[in-house]
């Protein structure tokens, strides 16, 4: 059965040098007292970032095929790792995009037949963004744009940049919303344990689509796709509590202006605008609760490699018990009626 990975990371030495020339955080600095190499969310947060996971990153060759080849993967979707270019300058951002987005078409160029790509933005120059989304899609064939839960001053529904949601609209290309180092305040203590992916990065990212979806967004773009992993970061059990200040009569005969106005429910827009992945995360009572809100055709295939290992995704997602139209569905069906194939 064909196999789709939604979700695998990569880096460039351009941008790991770029990560290492910036002075804001998030930027990759070593230790001075152990000199270990380490990804700084800020000076007291940071996520370790050894030999081996940067050589699996900085492996866009035959390593990374034997690794899909070993793990059950036919295809997948590459996507700079978090996080990204998004932070940065325009001026920076914007030349070191272009440079990414190229240097992965040329890998792309050499595996045609396993390898797809999202591309990287700078989204601080909102109309040049839109303009390298465009190029990325029709010259170099990318399948969409990934972006973060932060634009590290800034959420995606701030209006400054929904030029690259309308292109993305119009291009009919998906957003992959993918965690980066928290902005949030309150997710700034106990390091990695809080700020990181066992909590504080789910956390931020639902809140990101919830702002997108509160902000009239999906109003303004009905057929925008945006794609969250982990199953949707936890918004699937929330599926039914979102609507409640839109659906309480008391709420809105106190005040018909308490909550913004949209044309629907908050539910609707989960269910009709996004999908989710399978990205690291192995509670089976996480794919069930998904399975039931949202339905099997809006579950994708996601490995999040290397940070998660494809064998081991694999293996969880076999033990599910799944139909075999419904591993058809998840593994390669849903990917490919969106064009991610």
């Amino acid at each position: 059965m064909k196999t789709i990975d939604l979700e695998t990371h990569f880096v460039t030495q351009s941008w790991v040098d770029a990560m290492y020339a910036t002075t804001a955080y998030p930027r990759l600095a070593d230790d001075p007292a152990t000199g270990k190499r380490r990804l700084w969310y800020w000076p007291e947060a940071f996520e370790p970032y050894g030999d081996k996971l940067l050589n699996r990153l900085l492996d866009l060759g035959e390593g990374r095929i034997a690794e899909m080849d070993a793990g059950g993967i036919d295809k997948a979707v590459l996507s700079l790792t978090s996080p990204g270019v998004d932070h940065f300058a325009p001026e920076i951002g914007t030349r070191l995009a272009r440079q990414i987005n190229d240097e992965l078409a040329a890998a792309i160029d050499k595996y045609p037949d396993r390898l797809l790509g999202f591309a990287a933005l700078a989204p601080h120059d909102p109309d040049a963004a839109a303009r390298e989304l465009e190029r990325a899609v029709k010259e170099l064939g990318f399948k969409g744009w990934k972006t973060h839960s932060n634009l590290g001053d800034s959420y995606l529904d701030n209006k400054r940049y929904w030029p690259i949601l309308a292109k993305a609209e119009e291009l009919g290309v998906p957003i992959y919303l993918h965690p980066s180092a928290p902005m949030m305040d309150e997710l700034r203590t106990y390091g990695l344990a809080l700020a990181g992916a066992a909590f504080g990065f789910g956390i931020e990212t639902a809140t990101a689509m919830m702002r997108l979806v509160l902000s009239g967004a999906f109003d303004a773009f009905p057929k925008l796709t945006i794609i969250l992993g982990h199953y949707g970061e936890g918004l699937a059990f929330l599926m039914q509590r979102i609507d409640h200040p839109f659906v309480r009569p008391h709420i809105k005969a106190a005040d018909p202006d308490a909550v913004p106005a949209l044309k629907r429910l908050p539910s609707e827009y989960l269910r009709d605008n996004m999908l989710v992945t399978t990205s690291g995360n192995y509670l089976p009572a996480a794919f069930t609760c998904t399975r039931e809100a949202l339905g099997m055709d809006k579950i994708l295939l996601a490995t999040d490699y290397p940070y998660e290992e494809m064998d081991e995704c694999m293996r969880y997602l076999e033990g599910l018990g799944l139909s075999a139209g419904d591993k058809e569905r998840l593994y390669s069906g849903n990917a490919a009626r969106l064009g991610l194939e």
